[in-house]
């Protein structure tokens, strides 16, 4: 016997065997059962998601000997005759080649005399919206009044091209894409009934290369089978997609967290060494950034998921959440201008430099776990970030701490050195943020030093970073909250910090919250404290850089020093 595709052999015959249509076959099923039978039906939805195949159904439904019925009996000769598609009374047209008015009229012209062996003439038109305007006016007046015994299925990729008056007499039923998740349990399903192995990577790659087409998928599987040669591995029909390795995407945002522009180019090597399609590098870059999103925005969610890589929750601890969206938003755009490019490897190249340009210093500078497990190496020098389109490198100089204050010196203001200061480091740990010392001075300290042992995230994290402290000992720990920050705390994030503040306590302290605007040190406004005498230490050296000197007065250059940075070594 004669090989017979998958998308084919496994066609469901019945109501109960279509996968992904629940709220159409529902609709079908009750109609059917309760005699409410229309005279038009429309199917709509992409490609590949079963249109034609409901229609068929629906018309073995509607001849079967036993119906009208929803669950056709199979065995009668209507039943039979409509699967080997050799029915009398089912005409299939393919619109696309059938366009023209003289070959519609042609087709309805029978349609006044009764069906020949079964209950119903049925007319069941595929891509019905290639007619052309003559067609669907020859078949609108037969589409408005038909004889009690004709029934009109349409299936259509594109209903926005059938005219309104042909939509308002059919009954509209949009059939959905399929999500991967589905196509791969089906496609599970199937090989196991045609007795072929398949590792659950490999079934998942094939679901996601559907795009939401089940037939596609089924498709695809044949395709899988001949190339791997009876067995589907992950590698062979990553092969066969031309898509990456699972581990290359995550790599790729590990060598970007660390600042790695030569790593990223070498993996973008080494995936044109496999033969994968560049396009396929940035859709992988990309999930895995939404992934890092979903893990930092709502991370209840993001644990409860299945197939969750542990590098998410490392990457979203690294990267702040606007960097992450703006590296998701880079890497959308660079795959849809792939095309522009004079290369596709060219195109995903600029991309993941432009990825990394972008990337503030500050995230480059984090220590981020290689492929290897090994911390990546950081930038070896400060840099002063580009104004007027000119870098400059700084020679690193680590910062020099302030001298403590008196016991009795009053609260003061940091004020930003000098232009010719060496250095500015921050407060000393006795007066953060330039705080007077005192009972609430150690309650800052004491605040700035329990607040990184936080295990937080997400909204509570930004909360808890701006709040300062009136009281922070093992007993008690007061927290003032700013009113901007207010509005964000509610009875469960309340509960999140104080569980948090506990475990890094490690016994049952009392935590209470206030809201105030009184000056506060808090770990947020102290690391903008600090980063801000680290840029006018920058704006200091850049300005007394012999180069960019010699640059202003030679040719007039202005530098923006709104734009300086100071990057730290790690």
């Amino acid at each position: 016997m004669s090989h017979q595709a998958l998308a084919r052999k496994w066609r469901p015959a019945a109501f109960a065997e279509v996968v992904g249509q629940d709220h159409v076959v529902r609709a079908l099923s009750n109609a059917l059962d309760q005699d409410r039978l229309h005279h038009a039906f429309l199917f709509t939805g992409t490609r590949g998601v079963g249109k034609t195949t409901l229609a068929r159904i629906l018309a073995r439904c509607f001849n079967c000997e036993q119906g009208p019925t929803s669950q056709p009996c199979g065995e009668c000769v209507a039943c039979r005759e409509i699967r080997e598609g050799r029915h009398v009374d089912l005409l299939e047209v393919d619109a696309a080649s059938q366009t023209k008015v003289e070959q519609t009229r042609e087709l309805l012209e029978n349609a006044q005399y009764a069906p020949t062996r079964g209950r119903f003439k049925i007319y069941l038109i595929d891509e019905v919206h290639m007619l052309s305007r003559s067609s669907f006016n020859a078949l609108l007046k037969t589409l408005e009044e038909p004889p009690g015994h004709i029934k009109f299925l349409l299936a259509t990729t594109d209903p926005q091209k059938l005219p309104v008056t042909v939509l308002s007499r059919c009954l509209q039923f949009n059939l959905r894409s399929l999500p991967a998740e589905q196509i791969r349990d089906q496609l599970r399903r199937v090989l196991d009934g045609e007795s072929v192995a398949a590792d659950d990577e490999a079934l998942w790659r094939l679901a996601r290369a559907a795009d939401g087409s089940l037939r596609d998928a089924l498709s695809l599987t044949d395709q899988a089978i001949a190339f791997c040669d009876g067995r589907l591995d992950s590698a062979g029909v990553r092969d066969m997609l031309g898509t990456i390795d699972a581990d290359v995407p995550w790599r790729a945002l590990e060598r970007l967290a660390a600042g790695d522009g030569e790593g990223l180019l070498q993996l973008a090597d080494a995936a044109s060494a496999q033969g994968a399609h560049f396009e396929s590098l940035l859709e992988e870059i990309a999930e895995c950034l939404h992934r890092v999103a979903v893990r930092q925005a709502v991370p209840e969610y993001a644990a409860a998921r299945t197939g969750a890589d542990p590098r998410e929750e490392t990457l979203a601890a690294s990267l702040p959440a606007e960097e992450v969206q703006l590296l998701y938003q880079i890497c959308v755009a660079g795959r849809r201008d792939l095309p522009l490019a004079p290369e596709p490897r060219l195109g995903a190249e600029m991309t993941l430099l432009r990825m990394l340009a972008f990337l503030p210093a500050e995230s480059a500078d984090s220590v981020m776990p290689a492929a290897g497990g090994e911390p990546a190496a950081a930038p070896k020098k400060k840099t002063a970030e580009r104004g007027a389109g000119v870098t400059v490198a700084i020679p690193a100089a680590p910062p020099q701490p302030a001298a403590p204050a008196p016991e009795s010196s009053p609260a003061a203001a940091p004020t930003p050195p000098a232009p010719a200061a060496k250095s500015a480091g921050p407060a000393p740990a006795g007066t953060p943020g330039g705080s007077a010392s005192g009972p609430a001075g150690e309650a800052a300290r004491a605040w700035l030093e329990l607040h990184p042992r936080l295990e937080l995230q997400g909204v509570s994290a930004r909360v808890v970073s701006e709040c300062g402290t009136r009281v922070c000992t093992p007993e008690q720990v007061t927290l003032v909250v700013p009113p901007a920050h207010a509005a964000l705390l509610n009875d469960t994030r309340i509960g999140e910090i104080r569980a948090a503040i506990r475990q890094a306590l490690g016994r049952d302290t009392r935590v209470e919250t206030e809201v105030s605007d009184a000056g506060i040190c808090s770990p947020a406004g102290e690391a903008r404290r600090i980063a801000a005498l680290r840029k006018a230490e920058a704006v200091a050296a850049l300005e007394r850089d012999p180069v960019v000197r010699a640059l202003r007065d030679q040719f007039g250059a202005q530098i923006s020093m709104d734009t300086v940075r100071s990057v730290t070594d790690s």
